[in-house]
């Protein structure tokens, strides 16, 4: 499924919020490698779950947001002119409003 990306590439919306981007500033096998290891931790979060360990979830999600930090996901921010992160904000309520706006009549119109 392709999500919606804002003009400047910095977020994806999902679930009517603005998700930060993978840093494209990343060379493809260090991306390649944080992804690997994201999806590794995304497991161990899911078999922590199955087994009820709290100490090894714990552990697991501490290992997800150190995989999402070094794709630019999360942590600092990855662009430098200053802006703000906006992750987690629904797009109309954020300095992407007005492209939302747009983007949602587009949609609109393409389907009906």
């Amino acid at each position: 499924m392709k999500y919606p990306t804002t003009p400047d590439g910095r977020y994806f919306v999902a679930r009517n919020r603005l998700w930060r981007c993978t840093d494209p500033g990343l060379d493809e096998d260090t991306r390649k490698r944080h992804v690997k290891a994201l999806m590794a931790a995304r497991r161990a979060v899911k078999e922590a779950n199955k087994v009820d360990d709290d100490d090894a979830l714990k552990a697991a999600r501490r290992q997800v947001q150190a995989a999402k930090e070094a794709l630019g996901e999360r942590g600092p921010v990855w662009w430098s002119d200053g802006a703000e992160d906006e992750s987690g904000r629904a797009p109309h309520n954020s300095s992407y409003a007005d492209w939302w706006a747009s983007h949602n009549a587009k949609a609109d119109k393409a389907s009906g």
